[in-house]
C-alpha cells in the first residue's frame, strides 16, 4: 500500500511517500480502507517535535527519540471497513466509518487497523451519511475537541459564550455546538473571517486585531479558547478578565483529548440532523501532504485541511 512515512523529526519535507505492507487486523481490530485523512495541529507537533522545551523529553520518550517510533503518522481518518477481526461486533465490511487513531497514528496511508473499543490508540464510529469523507475528517478531530470542551464548560441555554479562535477546525464546530446548546455566542477571529463565522451562527464577531476589540467585549459565562494556551493577544487576555464571577475558561489543550466513540455518535446525529456543518478549507492529495503541512503551519486556514487518499478501484 501507499503510505506517508515520517523519516525523522523536522520540516514537512521529512514526510516521504513509500510502499508499505498492508496491515492485517487482529482479533479485536478492523482494517479500514482510508478515503481521507487530515493535517491537524497534533500532526504538526509530532512531525516537527516543536513542543515547548518542558514537553520535548516526555514526547520523545513516548513517541521516539530521533523520529516517530510509528513511522506512519496521522491521527484522523474516514473510510470504509474492508475486513474485521474474529471478535468484532460493532462493524462489518462496507461500513463507512470515521475516527481518531490517537497514539496508534497510521492514518497517512491507504489502509490502517484500529481497535473496535475506545482507547488512547483510537476511537471509531459510523460516519454521518450526509457528508463526504473529507468533511468527516474535520468532524472527527475538530468535533471531538469542541464537544469535549463544550461539555466541560457545561454550556447551556441562555448563557453568554465567547469562542476565541473561532475559524479553526475546532473553533468552527465550537461556535455551532454552543449555538445548538442555546447560548448567545460571540466569536473572536481575524476580520477576513468575520462574515464566514457569522454565517455559521455566531451572534457577534470581534476582529482580534481591531483597535477597539477589547472595548467590544461583554461579560461571559464561558470562554472557550479554540486557539490554545500558547497563542495569545491583548484581546484574549482581556476576554479572560471579562468572565462573570464563577465563569469558566476552557482551552482545547486543557488535558488529553478523550477518544470516545459515543461522542462521534453524537456528532453524527447532530450533523445528519442539520445542526452542525463541518468546515473544510482545502483538500490535498496524499502525495502532496508536505504542501498541506506547510499550509496549516501558516495559521490562516478556515476549518480543517483534508487529504484525499486514492485507490485503484
Amino acid at each position: 500500500m501507499k503510505a506517508v512515512v515520517c523519516t525523522k523529526y523536522g520540516p514537512p519535507e521529512v514526510l516521504q511517500l513509500q510502499e508499505r505492507r498492508k496491515p492485517v487486523p487482529k482479533r479485536k481490530e478492523v482494517c479500514i480502507k482510508i478515503r481521507a485523512t487530515a493535517v491537524t495541529a497534533s500532526d504538526l507537533y509530532i512531525r516537527g517535535a516543536q513542543l515547548p522545551l518542558r514537553f520535548q523529553l516526555p514526547m520523545r520518550l513516548a513517541l521516539g527519540w530521533s523520529r516517530p517510533r510509528t513511522a506512519i503518522i496521522g491521527m484522523v481518518l474516514a473510510g470504509e471497513i474492508e475486513s474485521v477481526g474474529a471478535d468484532i461486533k460493532r462493524f462489518k465490511p462496507g461500513d463507512r466509518v470515521y475516527g481518531v487513531t490517537g497514539l496508534g497514528m497510521g492514518a497517512y496511508a491507504q489502509y490502517a487497523c484500529v481497535q473496535e473499543t475506545d482507547s488512547m490508540r483510537g476511537c471509531l464510529a459510523l460516519m454521518p451519511s450526509s457528508i463526504g469523507y473529507e468533511e468527516a475528517t474535520a468532524a472527527a478531530y475538530g468535533g471531538l475537541l469542541a464537544l469535549q470542551r463544550i461539555e466541560e464548560g457545561a454550556v447551556r441555554r441562555g448563557q453568554k459564550v465567547l469562542v476565541y479562535g473561532a475559524s479553526g477546525t475546532s473553533g468552527t464546530l465550537a461556535v455551532q455546538l454552543a449555538k445548538h446548546c442555546g447560548a448567545e455566542v460571540t466569536a473572536v477571529c481575524s476580520g477576513r473571517n468575520a462574515a464566514f463565522i457569522q454565517a455559521l451562527g455566531a451572534d457577534r464577531v470581534i476582529d482580534y486585531a481591531a483597535d477597539d476589540a477589547a472595548q467590544r467585549l461583554e461579560r461571559y459565562d464561558v470562554m472557550l479558547d479554540a486557539a490554545g494556551r500558547a497563542k495569545s493577544s491583548p484581546v484574549k487576555e482581556q476576554a479572560r478578565r471579562s468572565l462573570v464571577p464563577g465563569g469558566k475558561y476552557v482551552s482545547i489543550d486543557d488535558g488529553k483529548l478523550e477518544l470516545k466513540a459515543s461522542r462521534l455518535d453524537k456528532l453524527r446525529e447532530l450533523i445528519d440532523g442539520g445542526h452542525l456543518k463541518p468546515v473544510v478549507d482545502c483538500v490535498y492529495p496524499l502525495e502532496r501532504i508536505a504542501e498541506a503541512h506547510h499550509y496549516v503551519e501558516q495559521g490562516r486556514k478556515r476549518g480543517g485541511v483534508a487529504v484525499t487518499v486514492e485507490h485503484d478501484d
